[in-house]
């Protein structure tokens, strides 16, 4: 789906990523995660074809992005985290933008518009930054594209709105496609991902299936002097994670996973390394 080898990005004398290598598989839903300056957005829109790495390759359903072929376009969705609309209703947008999709549905649309709450003939213009971007949820969905691609998109939202998104996206998540999601609200991602990829330092530094995470990660309470890779006092006690030598069967925080990730970089890589 995604694959990325050695690739060197700048803007101008500021490097971003160097030697970064990837790849993505078909059918996952990955949550992308990594502190302000990472390189999350960039990478993203490297992905999309949207800016040229400086050296190193990348293929995007088999091709390569910055051509932006139209076969490509038509399967490759990229949502930003902010964005300019016209001065037209979502229902009006999707007849116009829609043509570029060739897997648009207007049944899809309709459908997701009113899980969403959002009301289909109201002018985006006047819509609240949430609505707005419930809309624009909406729409890049009933694309049905192979490749969905996410930056901050629960941003904006209020709870129950966050909510309706879940519940939106596992709705799809069973299909043949790719969802990439970029997000610092990682309690939204929390049982609705396959995969994480947290980006530190300008590389890769977990790229991993919620399912192998759990099977060497145990995310549990944690006594007064028990070990572990990472452990933060709360207000239930001391919560943390450890390697999973017993395998036990907890579940995924990704709070707590990326505090540990980024904590104790040594210990992560050394229990995820191939």
């Amino acid at each position: 789906m995604v694959t990325i080898q050695n690739l060197s990005f700048s803007y101008k004398a500021r490097p971003v990523f160097s030697g970064l290598s990837m790849e993505l598989s078909e059918g996952s839903v990955y949550g992308l995660l990594g502190k302000n300056g990472a390189g999350k957005t960039t990478l993203l829109k490297i992905i999309a074809g949207l800016l040229s790495p400086k050296s190193g390759s990348i293929s995007t359903l088999g091709e390569i992005p910055t051509k932006r072929t139209p076969k490509m376009l038509g399967e490759v969705f990229f949502l930003p985290e902010e964005f300019d609309l016209p001065r037209m209703s979502i229902t009006e947008y999707a007849k116009y933008y829609g043509v570029f999709y060739p897997n648009f549905s207007q049944k899809d649309l309709d459908r997701y518009l009113e899980n969403l709450e959002v009301e289909a003939n109201q002018n985006l213009h006047t819509m609240s930054f949430g609505q707005k971007k419930k809309a624009m949820i909406a729409f890049a969905l009933a694309c049905n594209t192979k490749l969905l691609i996410m930056d901050e998109p629960t941003n904006g939202l209020d709870i129950p709105s966050k909510s309706c998104f879940r519940r939106v996206i596992a709705s799809i998540a069973e299909q043949d496609r790719t969802i990439i999601i970029s997000t610092h609200q990682v309690r939204d991602l929390d049982q609705l991902i396959d995969a994480v990829v947290i980006l530190d330092e300008s590389s890769i530094l977990l790229n991993a299936s919620v399912g192998e995470i759990t099977s060497k990660l145990c995310f549990t309470h944690l006594s007064p002097e028990e070990d572990a890779i990472y452990a933060e006092q709360t207000i239930h006690g001391r919560w943390g994670v450890k390697v999973n030598s017993e395998a036990l069967d907890s579940p995924m925080d990704m709070e707590i996973l990326f505090n540990a990730t980024t904590a104790n970089r040594a210990a992560i890589k050394e229990i995820f390394k191939r």
